[in-house]
């Protein structure tokens, strides 16, 4: 007889918030729907994607300008 380990609680790996896209920004409002449509189809890899290009996507205030 095999005695089974307690079931393993993963911890979600991408806990911090969404970004917020920037208003006004056409790349931000793209990017925001297509996050939303991966959401929709519970398509984590692909809203994980969009919220990187979100942040990384360049705005002159975080630019410094």
């Amino acid at each position: 007889m095999t005695r089974m380990d307690r079931p393993v609680h993963l911890m979600d790996p991408f806990p911090a918030p969404e970004p917020e896209p920037v208003a006004g920004c056409d790349v931000c409002a793209a990017l925001a729907r297509q996050r939303a449509a991966a959401r929709a189809i519970r398509d984590k890899s692909a809203m994980v994607d969009c919220n990187v290009e979100i942040r990384r996507h360049p705005h002159s205030k975080r630019e410094g300008r």
